[in-house]
This record gives structure tokens, C-alpha cells and sequence, in this order.
């Protein structure tokens, strides 16, 4: 393989972020195991979390080898989501996320936060529209009226004013808010399903080719990999079957 097919490859697997939505820190290592030289990190959220304790996840994460998105989508006062945020800023965390809807004041001492960190700052992102979310939810259950994507531009535009590296949103808004805030503003996106994957309870997905097309900077894909159909074969082959698609 030539030096520029090496960096194609690297750069495609290096957009996937595994989410680990297990139980167990034992299962959650097991994929870590099989899947660090195949991806670029690993999503570690509510679930896992709440079992098993975030410092310990993201230490044996960590010195397993793999990168760590903590996604426990921080949303309180502005004093409590800066104080969770510097909880946060330990090695081995990539990247982590807060709720734009918590409003400016929030996001920004969220940043301020890890900003003052000596050794370590992660990346902070915002999350917009929950991929679960589809237009009438928003509209006559969340009560916010107007369109999902313009609302999830709208909090992209309060996350990047306030400072924070990028978004958490929806591959459909990936293309809109890359216009809006620009190109290096960071997009991390959840509702990724290959077509040989079901959409399961997520509502606005795009294949990964699809999503990276539009401008995605990392792609969270669980299930498809860590639970994939029988005939793609094993985690490893269904990881190696996504990034060959990216290239």
C-alpha cells in the first residue's frame, strides 16, 4: 500500500467513534481490545457510566488504549457544568459535551473550565437536536416551533459564539451548519447507519459515506459495529467494512 492509500485509511478510520452502550467495564474493554486499531476512540455514555463509574471507565479505557468521547451531555447552572467540566479534563478524554440549549452562559464557563486546565484540554462540544427527535416531536412535544434544522443551526451558531470546538448533530444539519459556522467548526455525528444496519430509534440517519460527504468530522456508529448482522461477520470486520466505505 502506498504512503498516500496509508493516510486515506488512517484518516477514514480515525472519524469513527465506537459507542460502547453496554453494562459492563468487562465488555466495554473487550470491544476496546478488538477495535482500537480500527477506530479512532470510543463513546462512552449514560449507561456505561452510571454502572460502572465515569473515572474508572475512562482510566481503563484510557489505558487500553483507546480515546475517550464522554458523552454524559452536561446541562445545569453555569457554576455545576463548569465544575463537571474540569471533572472532565483528564487524560485520556478526546472530547466531551454539553447541552447548547443550557444557553451562552453555560457553554462558556464550560470552556473557561478546561481552558485554565495546565495539562489537558479536550475538545468541548455542543449537542443541537437529538437524532430521536424528528420534526414533530420538536414542534408539538419539545414545544419549540420552526424547522429542526434551523433550530440546530441556530444552537451551533450559540455553541461556536460561546466558544465551544464544535457540535453534536444530526447527519441532515452536518452540511447547513459547516455553511453557518464554517469549515472548522467540528460536527460529531450520531445516527450513522451502513445500509446493511438498521436505523433502530434513531430518526434523521445518512449512510457514513453519506455523512462524511456532507462535511462530518467524527461518525458515532454503535450497534452496526458492535453488534453486527450475522452475515458482515465480527465487530472488526464490520469496522473495517465502514472505513473501506469512507475511503
Amino acid at each position: 500500500m502506498s504512503g498516500s492509500q496509508e493516510a486515506r485509511k488512517k484518516l477514514a478510520r480515525d472519524k469513527i467513534l465506537v459507542a460502547l452502550d453496554v453494562t459492563s467495564i468487562e465488555k466495554a474493554l473487550e470491544l476496546v481490545h478488538l477495535l482500537k486499531d480500527y477506530v479512532g476512540g470510543f463513546k462512552v455514555g449514560l449507561e456505561l457510566c452510571t454502572n460502572c463509574g465515569t473515572p474508572q471507565v475512562v482510566e481503563k479505557i484510557s489505558q487500553a488504549g483507546g480515546q475517550v468521547f464522554l458523552d454524559l451531555k452536561f446541562k445545569d447552572i453555569p457554576n455545576t457544568v463548569a465544575g463537571a467540566s474540569r471533572a472532565a479534563a483528564r487524560d485520556g478524554i478526546l472530547m466531551f459535551n454539553v447541552h447548547c440549549d443550557g444557553g451562552s452562559e453555560m457553554m462558556r464557563a464550560s470552556v473557561a473550565a478546561v481552558s485554565r486546565q495546565s495539562t489537558h484540554r479536550p475538545l468541548v462540544i455542543g449537542v443541537t437536536v437529538l437524532t430521536s427527535i424528528d420534526q414533530r416531536i420538536m414542534n408539538e412535544e419539545v414545544g419549540v416551533q420552526g424547522d429542526v434544522g434551523a433550530h440546530a443551526v441556530h444552537l451551533a451558531q450559540l455553541a461556536k459564539s460561546a466558544g465551544l470546538d464544535g457540535v453534536v448533530c444530526s447527519p441532515r444539519e452536518v452540511a447547513l451548519i459547516k455553511s453557518a459556522c464554517g469549515r472548522d467548526f467540528l460536527t460529531v455525528v450520531p445516527g450513522v447507519r451502513p445500509t446493511w444496519a438498521e436505523t433502530g430509534d434513531q430518526k434523521r440517519v445518512m449512510t457514513p459515506s453519506e455523512a462524511v460527504a456532507a462535511g462530518a468530522d467524527y461518525l458515532v456508529i454503535g450497534r452496526p459495529i458492535t453488534s453486527p448482522p450475522q452475515e458482515i461477520g465480527s465487530p472488526v470486520e464490520a469496522a473495517k467494512r465502514i472505513a473501506a466505505e469512507l475511503n
